[in-house]
């Protein structure tokens, strides 16, 4: 019986025979009341005086019962197939796709490590590890257009998908116009992002996801836009002095850590810090200092490099002047202490460099203030790099790009300024 309705065995024109065989036998004659014997009426004997018709009913149900147990479950291991797989791509978009190693790495290792080729778009610049950020489990309180923490100022992120769809529509635009040159965005995370734990961004000190934000931007981008993901380098290398505590910038070991993700990302050698001589200046008191108490002083250094470089400076008068270093010498403690890096922000700087890496390639870095302490290394890798601050220079990019001879055009905004409308606007006026 246990074989009769098992659908592997399930035979056709058996069942055929055995309805052949009931309507023979259906047909004969029964003796449905045996006469009595004996004056006795003998018990009943199914098998031989009654046919019993086969219960058809049964039989169907039975059969519609297994059909349906069969289908439901290959419905059911559909579903957990389609949920396994759901889950693995969420994963690896995801901006948490990764730990990051809590042990760090020295500039000289980061920098020693070989250039590779850029991989695609969607499994490069896409995916976000998770900065392992060391916790102490204290809390801090919110102070003056920041959160301060352990001596150090945190200010605050909000961003959604309509502002990063504007930014990305505006440089989509702006690589349009740039015909013939390489356009690169590089939008940089600040110091809540890399430095603040996430239980206080749930709670005390509330603040969007970067890597969200950031990763929306990517998303939107052309594919003739190279997006530069410096948020992993910086990342992995969290827990280091990568961010001022007294000032919204990052230093420039941030700065030198977002160029090898430059350099790599465009296959270009990356310059090696212990080639250079680090300079140091202390007392920095940035931006924040001014009005929040308790705020850890900084100390802010510079690398000066084993080849020669000239900075040229145009001012909004046009007038020009040359300086023999990319960095300004009289730079000392205080709060303007980070204009040291090509002495602040200027319509135009242009950068000269005799490094063999750059022989005749020229490059234009469209920047805000985090640009100032990044552009220096791309010496390295560029015989010129023209440093425009969008928010005072006045020509046509395009135009300006003709002349000079610039066939790459990287855009560097720290991202409050990439999700700004103001500073959006200060970029259009570039090419209108």
């Amino acid at each position: 019986m246990a074989d009769k309705y098992n659908l592997d065995y399930f035979d056709d024109d058996k069942v055929a025979r055995q309805r052949s065989e009931y309507r023979r036998e259906y047909r004969q004659p029964v003796n449905r009341r045996p006469a009595v014997q004996n004056g006795r009426r003998p018990a009943p004997n199914n098998q031989n005086n009654v046919h019993r018709r086969p219960n058809k009913k049964r039989f169907s149900k039975r059969f519609r019962n297994r059909m349906i147990i069969v289908g439901s479950g290959i419905l059911i291991l559909i579903i957990i197939i389609a949920l396994i797989s759901s889950m693995f791509r969420a994963c690896s978009g995801s901006h948490k796709t990764e730990d990051v190693s809590t042990e760090t790495t020295s500039p000289t290792q980061a920098a020693t490590q070989p250039a590779t080729q850029a991989a695609s778009t969607s499994t490069s610049a896409l995916n976000f590890v998770t900065p392992n950020i060391q916790d102490d489990n204290t809390n801090g309180y919110m102070g003056t257009n920041a959160y301060i923490w352990n001596g150090a100022a945190y200010e605050l992120f909000g961003g959604d998908e309509y502002r990063a769809q504007l930014y990305a529509e505006c440089i989509n635009s702006y690589q349009q116009k740039l015909s013939g040159v390489k356009v690169y965005n590089m939008v940089v995370p600040n110091h809540t992002e890399m430095g603040l734990p996430q239980r206080l961004k749930n709670s005390d000190a509330p603040s969007d996801s970067q890597a969200e934000n950031i990763k929306q931007i990517y998303s939107k981008l052309n594919a003739s836009v190279t997006p530069i993901n410096c948020y992993n380098k910086l990342a992995e290398h969290c827990n280091e002095y990568i961010y001022y505590n007294s000032d919204h910038h990052w230093t420039g070991l941030g700065a030198y850590y977002a160029y090898t993700a430059f350099a790599e990302a465009t296959n270009q050698d990356v310059l090696d810090l212990t080639t250079c001589t680090e300079n140091k200046i202390e007392g920095f008191t940035g931006s924040f200092a001014n009005t929040n108490d308790g705020l850890t002083t900084d100390t802010v250094s510079y690398w000066t490099f084993p080849y020669n470089v000239t900075m040229d400076i145009t001012d909004s008068n046009g007038t020009t002047s040359n300086y023999d270093s990319p960095y300004y010498q009289y730079a000392d403690a205080g709060s303007n202490t980070y204009g040291v890096f090509i002495m602040g922000d200027n319509p135009l700087t242009v950068l000269h460099s005799d490094s063999e890496n750059g022989t005749g390639k020229k490059i234009a870095v469209i920047k805000e203030s985090y640009g100032n302490a990044f552009a220096p290394y791309l010496t390295n890798n560029y015989s010129e790099v023209h440093i425009i601050d969008f928010r005072y220079f006045g020509q046509n990019l395009a135009d300006y790009c003709k002349q000079n001879g610039i066939t790459e055009v990287l855009y560097l905004n720290g991202i409050m300024s990439a999700n700004t409308q103001v500073q959006l606007d200060s970029m259009d006026s570039l090419l209108n």
